[in-house]
């Protein structure tokens, strides 16, 4: 375990914002994380990646447990093969392992930033693929019980899942996937990756060809990570699609908008929040200051350099409130907020 105080979670965060942490603990293992969170006095931040953060101005005042943990194992069962991953492990390097030695079912997820811990939280998912198809279970430290509990009943909805819903109560500590052993994909679901592949929706593709192809659309909307490209200093996607029922989408298209509307369960529909966000009048490149909406994709608010959190606020606001005052729909932040409200 690495005790450090005064960080600046600036230095942590994929937005580079954030005031300092009084105290950060990284830890190795799973036995260090429930260690330090059991020491922890006061308020407790458990930071994995920082790629979906907003963190105040003024920091953070308690104790900042870093996860570092890492290992994986696999083990076959019947055509399938369970891969067991610590909370610490990158990714993306995840994904490229599984690509590389054929494993199918999180093709669609590479170059996403951020660590194994966080996929289950926020059910991650981009290009018709989330994490609640393949997650078996989760090995996660209960706070509240305080002990080491395996779910599999993780209440997986859209960008959601018990352990948001019950927040700060579980620690990821391990996942495990259950995967294809094959070399092709999973059915192509989404159509600008079935365009992008010159297949048809529902068809397959080899799991390299479908790992490029993910990656090169990242890139053009500045979703990967890249010092060269300032469009990257961003949480991602800022805003989640809303869902809306027959009744909220009747109230929309009484207001003359006619959004692409994309199918969900109990009868709900997505519509894509960066549609909302453009009809509002917030064009892709528009800035106010420091910190405005991404020249690749509208749906990305970056720190073009020199910004703090209260700039990223501010834009947040005016981009909620066009749309709420365009089309009657809220749109609700993707990132945690810590010590900040929207």
């Amino acid at each position: 375990m690495d005790l450090r105080e005064n960080v600046p979670l600036s230095s942590c965060t994929t937005l580079e914002l954030g005031g300092p942490a009084a105290t950060m603990k990284t830890v190795y293992d799973e036995g260090e994380v429930v260690t330090a969170l059991r020491e922890a006095e006061g308020p407790v931040l458990v930071l994995g990646g920082g790629s979906n953060l907003v963190v105040a101005d003024d920091g953070f005042s308690g104790t900042v447990v870093r996860i570092a943990s890492l290992g994986r194992t696999a083990t076959r069962d019947g055509d399938d093969v369970l891969l067991q991953v610590a909370a610490g492990e990158s990714w993306d390097a995840l994904v490229t392992m599984c690509v590389e030695q054929q494993l199918a079912g999180v093709e669609c997820l590479a170059g996403i930033p951020g660590l194994v811990g966080a996929t289950p939280l926020q059910n991650v998912g981009a290009y018709g693929q989330d994490v609640s198809q393949t997650v078996m279970s989760v090995r996660a430290y209960d706070r509240d019980a305080d002990e080491v509990r395996t779910l599999r009943d993780c209440g997986f909805s859209y960008r959601w899942s018990r352990f948001k819903a019950e927040a700060p109560r579980w620690v990821v500590l391990e996942v495990t996937y259950r995967l294809t052993d094959s070399a092709v994909s999973r059915a192509i679901r989404y159509p600008e990756l079935a365009r992008a592949l010159g297949v048809d929706v529902g068809a397959t593709a080899p799991l390299t060809e479908v790992r490029e192809a993910v990656l090169a659309l990242r890139r053009g909307k500045g979703m990967v990570l890249d010092p060269a490209d300032p469009d990257t200093r961003s949480a991602g996607s800022f805003f989640m699609n809303p869902l809306l029922d027959p009744a909220e989408l009747a109230a929309l298209r009484a207001r003359g908008a006619q959004p692409p509307t994309y199918p969900e369960s109990n009868g709900r529909v997505k519509v894509p929040a960066a549609w909302l966000i453009e009809q509002a009048g917030f064009a892709k490149g528009h800035f106010d200051g420091p910190v405005g909406i991404s020249s690749k994709h509208t749906l990305a608010l970056v720190n073009r350099g020199g910004a703090r959190t209260a700039d990223l606020l501010r834009v947040a606001r005016a981009v909620r409130d066009g749309v709420r005052d365009a089309f009657g729909v809220v749109l609700v932040p993707e990132p945690v907020l810590v010590g900040v409200e929207l």
